[in-house]
């Protein structure tokens, strides 16, 4: 009962944990993680392998590397080979670095890790030791963290401690839960853009009938190919521009609010990018249509419906020119 009660209660902390806006992924974010893992004890003798619960932080440095502390105890673990089946205790401290692939938002974020570690052990009274044997151990590790939500992860990976003592290796597979938070999500501030220079006025000229057509294209949920149906509408948006060669224009891509934040910008750049292609195949200039994506920018609807959220997947483009 004990056990169950204090999972529910850390499990139950990091949902709560992600309720709030500041949590972000990459650069800045600390992370913190509960861990459970197989110990393997290989680098001494007559000691049965054991399960090891445990708890780490880290911060990330930069986007893909993180620095963390960790800290796990022996408590499963007994001595073996007719030594009295002694009940093992046990410490262990570490210090390791660990470098994600992939880039913030990802839902799959694999990684390497190496490091240091210092533990200590009770000895196995039956061969004469008693105390606790304290070594030194250089750690080197790889998995993967999977994002269920943008501040909420599980993770799956495998450690491997050398031993300096005696050259023997340590295995530990490893499972984890964890939250982030305090991060930059991926972003980098823009630029400030200069004022304009002022522009000295000039006689009002004759004001011109303008004309102008508009396109607007809906993408079916995680897809950016164009569908049939909306080719029409790009070729009326194409003779437009051929018939006002001076014309320019931007489309721009928008998602629903479904997904990570970087994931979504990355979507809405694609949309918009094939709608910009579809102009081109029609005749366009390449150089006079831009394509931008928005990601979950400016809804159209409300994201709370599966109806708004369809209104929100879109490209749009607007297009006007001085009639002559």
């Amino acid at each position: 009962m004990k056990l169950k009660n204090t999972l529910g209660i850390a499990i139950g902390s990091f949902v709560a944990a992600t309720s709030f806006g500041a949590l972000a992924q990459g650069q800045g974010a600390v992370e913190g993680e509960l861990f459970y893992k197989k110990q393997y004890n290989d680098s001494v003798k007559h000691v049965e392998d054991g399960y090891n619960p445990g708890a780490s932080i880290g911060y990330f440095l930069t986007d893909d590397v993180s620095l963390n502390l960790t800290y796990d105890t022996t408590n499963h673990t007994r001595s073996n080979d007719g030594t009295g089946h002694q009940k093992i205790k046990g410490d262990n401290f570490g210090l390791n670095a660990q470098y994600h692939f992939g880039t913030v938002g990802d839902a799959l974020r694999p990684y390497v890790s190496g490091g240091v570690a210092h533990k200590s052990m009770t000895n196995v009274e039956a061969d004469g030791h008693s105390g606790r044997d304290k070594s030194t151990f250089l750690t080197a590790g790889a998995g993967v963290k999977w994002y269920i939500t943008d501040n909420l992860f599980a993770r799956a990976g495998v450690e491997a401690d050398y031993k300096l003592d005696n050259g023997k290796w340590d295995y530990a597979p490893t499972v984890g839960l964890g939250v982030n938070f305090g991060g930059n999500g991926g972003k980098v501030a823009p630029a400030p853009v200069p004022a304009p220079a002022p522009v000295e006025a000039e006689p009002e000229a004759p004001i011109a009938e303008v004309v102008r057509v508009e396109l607007d294209v809906k993408f079916d949920f995680d897809k950016s190919v164009v569908k049939s149906q909306y080719m029409p509408d790009i070729n009326n948006v194409a003779d437009f521009m051929k018939q006002y060669p001076a014309t320019t224009t931007t489309v721009a891509g928008y998602t629903d609010s479904i997904g990570p934040d970087a994931y979504n910008q990355k979507l809405s750049q694609r949309r918009a990018d094939a709608v910009r292609a579809a102009l081109v195949n029609q005749g366009v200039a390449a150089n006079r249509v831009d394509a931008v994506g928005h990601g979950e920018a400016n809804p159209v609807a409300s994201n709370a419906t599966e109806e708004g959220r369809a209104l929100n997947r879109r490209v749009e483009a607007t297009v006007q020119a001085e009639a002559k």
